[in-house]
């Protein structure tokens, strides 16, 4: 069975890959948004998985995170950029997708976003640290010699909104895409 890890370069999927290395094939993809940041989170996720052996695909979606941004409702911004990622990670053929979400972390990762989320593949979602809460990674992160790479300021959500819907319903995120029809 072959696994594909979204890897962001910070503790969540750090933990998560390494707790997922020995229980299949792992691959790990990692999303640049390039130039709205700097390339720190490419080099994290090159260094976790150098360590891990585990092989990265890199893939620059900046263009469409733009798109989002700029064309639909800001407060979904989260839950449409994990979709995109989400069906983009899916073409690689990955039996199943790992992400590092945890319930009630951010605003996206309610059990109604993350059905909603789920909802954009067929392919089943694997979510190792559902249930823990963050000083249990960082501890795991410690514990596995990630901290010091996964430790810095987070840049995934440059373009975030202030005020990001908690709950979101399938029709109303798939009204939003049709604003990118590119996506």
């Amino acid at each position: 069975m072959k696994g594909l890890i979204l890897m962001s370069g910070g503790f969540d999927s750090a933990v998560v890959a390494k707790r997922m290395k020995d229980k299949m094939e792992l691959e790990a993809i990692h999303f640049s948004y390039e130039p709205f940041t700097n390339n720190s989170p490419e080099k994290k996720s090159k260094q976790i998985c150098e360590k891990l052996d585990i092989p990265l695909k890199v893939i620059n979606i900046s263009k469409d995170i733009e798109k989002i941004s700029k064309n639909c409702e800001h407060k979904y911004y989260f839950i449409l950029t994990k979709r995109l990622m989400h069906r983009l990670a899916e073409k690689e053929g990955a039996d199943v997708l790992i992400n590092g979400e945890n319930i009630g972390q951010v605003g996206s990762q309610t059990i109604e976003n993350m059905r909603v989320i789920d909802n954009a593949v067929k392919t089943p979602i694997l979510r190792p640290v559902l249930c823990w809460d963050k000083q249990e990674i960082i501890d795991k992160a410690k514990e596995f010699g990630f901290y010091e790479i996964c430790s810095g300021p987070e840049v995934c959500d440059v373009l975030r909104t202030k005020h990001p819907a908690t709950k979101s319903t399938i029709t109303k995120i798939e009204k939003e895409e049709e604003k990118c029809k590119s996506i």
